[in-house]
């Protein structure tokens, strides 16, 4: 299968654009079957040479670097793009029919082998949750992509029996021009508008997983996500379309207790299941979906869904110290997840909330949390400032550091109440990444208080 990837690139003037995560695996990809290639290398990292000693004994590599990076990309015949680097700077018409991805070239010779999932929130829980449903009653399968390996760095061990399990982010969507065999969108709401820079543009970055499907395909979607219900009445995409619902009937749906696929059985909402709150029950009906497409034994699939924890650092317990019971969400990046969080683990006394303000609307937030029976809110930098300036009724503090906040949790929260980091934002700009803040909250809590 690779060897139609090394085919479309051997004779063509190659670059790759951003050289992070992804852009390291593209090359190495590349050096695996063309030793001697000419790649140029574009990034606006003018260390990337001394953080990547590896390329200075590859003779057969130009480097673009510094603030201007993005000029002249029209001299290159083909450029593999990582998902993120922003083009919203330059005029792209005149090169956008040059631009590929890994997603695009795997999807190219592959796609009828690849599940892809994105949506706002859920897709990770999602992708984990099927590749782990299918695990277990198949061999040959891989969980790939924003939550695993990237699609390139172990493409030589596919072969045609093989199935992508692919989280697929708007970044790596936006460019898109071919879709996944079974393509599923969890639910749209606001985010990522420092990159998309409008809501509209965003959500067709997201609906690109469903543009270029065609009817033997299957379009997998959330019927009660308002935005995408009204995308798929709008839209005419020619896949086999799949609505999951709570609330109305539809292809899935509940019927009392129990989920239903064609009228017939899917799935008991009162099965002992470890993931909590309506939200992951949905994720569960988008996995058993996948499950009954691919034709799996249900009751199999059911019995992984039941017993799944759940993924780290999202709505993860964390342990319970002076009769506060610790949470720790910094995967919930937007208000709706956040949301979802307090009302899936309930009893939350004190909410840490705040992080990189990506120009996001907090309103909703804002007048739940001031109903809410939550009684301090602890504000981190920046939008939790913006958040707590409009917080009424409630205790509010204003803190920047980690420690000082888990102490000031220790101090307000009441016995036998949750302590929940939830930030409604991303965790850049303050920390490296999501995974970084959740540790040092876990850190504060576990080891540098003195319970």
């Amino acid at each position: 299968m690779y060897n139609k990837i090394i085919e479309k690139i051997s004779n063509k003037d190659l670059a790759i654009l951003g050289f992070g995560l992804e852009g390291i695996s593209t090359y190495k990809f590349v050096r695996r079957h063309l030793p001697n290639k000419k790649i140029t290398i574009i990034d606006k990292n003018l260390l990337l040479l001394e953080k990547n000693l590896f390329l200075k004994e590859d003779e057969f590599v130009d480097l673009v670097l510094g603030d201007n990076y993005l000029n002249n990309l029209d001299k290159y015949e083909l450029i593999i793009k990582t998902p993120g680097v922003s083009l919203n700077e330059i005029d792209i018409s005149n090169i956008e029919y040059k631009l590929t991805s890994q997603m695009e070239l795997i999807l190219e010779v592959f796609s009828k082998n690849v599940i892809g999932i994105t949506g706002t929130k859920g897709k990770s829980t999602t992708s984990s949750l099927i590749y782990n449903v299918i695990k277990k009653q198949r061999d040959n399968v891989y969980l790939l992509g924003n939550i695993g390996n990237p699609v390139l760095d172990l493409v030589e061990e596919y072969n045609d029996e093989t199935l992508l399990v692919i989280e697929i982010s708007s970044h790596q969507l936006e460019y898109l021009k071919i879709s996944p065999h079974i393509s599923l969108i969890t639910n749209l709401y606001e985010d990522h508008l420092d990159h998309a820079l409008t809501l509209e543009r965003y959500h067709y970055s997201k609906l690109n997983i469903f543009k270029n499907q065609n009817s033997s395909d299957y379009a997998i979607y959330n019927l009660d996500s308002a935005y995408l219900k009204r995308y798929m009445e709008i839209e005419n995409y020619e896949s086999r379309k799949i609505g999951v619902s709570l609330k109305e009937k539809t292809k899935v749906y509940k019927k009392d207790n129990l989920v239903l696929f064609d009228d017939e059985f899917l799935y008991d909402e009162n099965d002992s299941r470890k993931l909590k709150g309506n939200h992951n029950l949905l994720n569960i009906i988008f996995v058993l979906s996948v499950s009954k497409i691919l034709n799996l034994d249900n009751k199999l699939s059911r019995e992984v869904v039941n017993d799944f924890v759940g993924l780290e650092y999202r709505m993860q317990n964390i342990g319970t110290f002076n009769n506060i019971e610790y949470y720790v969400d910094t995967l919930a990046t937007i208000p709706e997840a956040t949301i979802e969080s307090i009302e899936a683990i309930g009893n939350v006394d004190t909410l840490i909330i705040g992080g990189m303000d990506r120009g996001i609307d907090y309103s909703n937030i804002i007048e739940y949390l001031n109903k809410s029976n939550i009684n301090n809110i602890i504000c981190m930098p920046t939008t939790g400032n913006k958040i707590g300036n409009l917080i009424k009724n409630k205790k509010v503090y204003f803190l920047e550091k980690m420690n000082d906040v888990v102490l000031k949790a220790k101090e307000v929260t009441k016995k036998n109440g949750v302590c929940l980091l939830s930030p409604a934002a991303s965790s850049y700009q303050y920390y490296k990444s999501y995974k970084d803040k959740a540790q040092d909250y876990i850190n504060c809590v576990k080891e540098e208080i003195e319970w």
